[in-house]
């Protein structure tokens, strides 16, 4: 079956903030996301896409911009089920106020069992999108051949959960696994089982290298999983 290319939208202006953005409207790329998105083309290059489904929300489109571009024969469509979660009330909160919520210790420890406020559960979220995975690796099968590599661009909970699905592990193992802010995920759906080929591919390993930061701040925004073994909900904004 088709090759699926998973892309987290760029650094987003949410991200920098400490914000849990959600579905709240008006969310863009920061700088730095707009140069991680103009590097896409390039990191892809060589990656004969067959197609490429987006979320709806603007900081997915604005990564995807530069590769459409680059590609102007290149199809998209746009699927609400790979959209971000629903946090309902938490939408558009600091992530550090939100950590102090009784929710929260459930979101990270078992999450299968968390619904948000005005929001949706975790495995709702989990089950639209693979739902939607499942649909389009079909279609993209059928339309371009077994070979084909699709593209969709997405966001942080959204991917791991979905890459939490190809390995086979339960949901409320998901917060153990990190994706950066475009980087590059890659799942082969087979007839019998996927298998994950890339995970949170960046390129960049400047998150893995000591550097000096004030731990005293709590509201400060985290580049990636938080110290206490927490993972920050959303998917952080990366290194810097």
């Amino acid at each position: 079956m088709a090759t699926l290319i998973l892309v987290r939208h760029g650094r987003s202006t949410a991200n920098t903030a400490g914000l849990l953005a959600g579905w709240t409207p008006g969310v863009a790329l920061d700088e730095r996301g707009a140069e991680q998105a103009a590097a896409l083309p390039g990191r892809l290059a060589g990656i004969p896409l067959a197609t490429v489904v987006t979320s709806p929300l603007e900081r997915c489109a604005e990564t995807l911009a530069p590769l459409l571009a680059a590609r102007p024969g290149l199809e998209l469509h746009t699927d609400d089920r790979i959209g971000e979660c629903h946090y309902g009330d938490w939408s558009g909160r600091k992530l550090s106020e939100l950590s102090e919520e009784p929710l929260m210790r459930i979101v990270q420890q078992h999450p299968s069992a968390a619904a948000f406020p005005g929001g949706e559960s975790m495995r709702a979220m989990q089950a639209r999108a693979v739902d939607a995975v499942r649909e389009w690796d079909a279609r993209v099968e059928k339309e371009h051949g077994a070979d084909a590599v699709f593209l969709m661009c997405s966001h942080g909970d959204i991917i791991k959960s979905l890459v939490a699905d190809a390995l086979g592990m339960h949901l409320d193992l998901f917060q153990r696994i990190h994706v950066d802010p475009c980087s590059v995920t890659a799942i082969r759906y087979t007839p019998t089982r996927p298998f994950l080929l890339r995970l949170g591919d960046t390129g960049d390993f400047a998150a893995f290298e000591r550097r000096e930061t004030p731990a005293a701040d709590p509201a400060a925004p985290q580049d990636g999983p938080g110290d206490d073994g927490g993972a920050v909900v959303g998917g952080g904004a990366g290194a810097v």
